[in-house]
């Protein structure tokens, strides 16, 4: 694991934002850090529920991954852990339109983010089903019939926004634009995650996961040069999926695609999307109940071993 950071407790820090799941503070001009909390969302809605100790196997989740960034050689923003459920980044500045930043910006947040797929699921599969995705699209010869799970012909890259206040998938030509980024720039973000997700691949097939999708986000450093920033390679951003039972011939979930199935089968999804499709008025997304609160605590635990190959020991569990 990375080398840490002295702890720092609030007092000298100034309070920035509060993401879906993480606090932003600041520690000085070029320094910021990350507080894990046990907050969950989904569907770009926060749910009214704590989950156990996920704020620390987010927190050393995503800095296994990052220890695994510098050994291959690629950049990214992270310092070292300040705490169990906390971390120390480089900053970044973070605008909706970089272009307002000049020409050519440097050392800002790009607005995106970076998806991957290896395997047909979650959105995807949704998209295959009605049509607005095509298996030619996806690598697929014509005429082909794809099925849920299959093994896509190469990386499905996708991107969509990030500041918005809902993701909007974007075609490559308005990602470039939005985000003040030329062709080489894309093309090197790219090589990085097929680079982390190689790596990602190797180190937990072993302990019997299959990486199905993921996404990532990017700044542009202060020498002009792609680098891995917020966090990723966590049962949060990525899908993972039980390596015997897709043998089998079964999909065994290991990311928050478990908490997304459950307001599927209650209608709260079909609910919210309708009241997207419309300009209706959102529902609010309910609580989850308590039995599936101890078996999500109890998920981001087991993708943390597993992943890691570490023993959860919880030092703190709440922020």
């Amino acid at each position: 694991m990375p080398a840490n950071v002295p702890a720092a407790g609030s007092q000298g820090l100034k309070y920035l934002r509060r993401g879906k799941v993480k606090e932003v503070w600041e520690v000085s001009p070029t320094e910021l850090e990350f507080r894990f909390t046990n907050d969950i969302s989904v569907f770009d809605k926060h749910i009214p529920t704590e989950i156990p100790f996920k704020g620390e196997t987010l927190t050393r989740t995503a800095a296994h991954w990052f220890d695994v960034c510098g050994k291959l050689g690629i950049r990214s923003h992270y310092l070292g852990l300040s705490g169990p459920t906390s971390m120390r980044v480089k900053r970044v500045k973070v605008v909706p339109k970089p272009a307002t930043l000049g020409p050519k910006p440097k050392g800002y947040l790009v607005p995106l983010e970076f998806i991957v797929r290896y395997y047909v699921a979650g959105s995807l599969w949704d998209r295959i089903k009605d049509g607005t995705v095509t298996s030619e699209q996806i690598g697929f010869p014509a005429g082909h019939t794809t099925e849920y799970g299959a093994l896509l012909p190469a990386p499905y890259f996708e991107v969509t926004t990030k500041l918005e206040a809902i993701d909007r998938p974007l075609e490559w030509p308005e990602a470039l634009a939005l985000a003040c980024l030329d062709q080489s720039q894309i093309d090197q973000i790219k090589g990085m995650i097929l680079a982390i997700d190689a790596a990602m691949a190797t180190a937990i097939e072993p302990r019997g996961l299959i990486h199905v999708d993921g996404k990532k986000e990017f700044a542009i450093d202060e020498a002009g040069q792609p680098m891995v920033v917020d966090t990723f390679g966590t049962a949060d951003e990525d899908r993972f999926w039980d390596k015997g039972a897709f043998e089998r011939g079964r999909y065994v979930e290991f990311s928050k695609e478990f908490v997304r199935q459950h307001y599927r089968s209650t209608g709260y999804f079909d609910q919210l999307t309708k009241a997207r499709a419309t300009g209706a008025q959102e529902p609010p997304i309910p609580p989850l109940p308590p039995l599936l609160v101890d078996e999500v605590s109890r998920l981001y635990t087991t993708v943390y071993q597993r992943l890691t190959g570490e023993r959860f020991l919880s030092h703190h569990s709440s922020t």
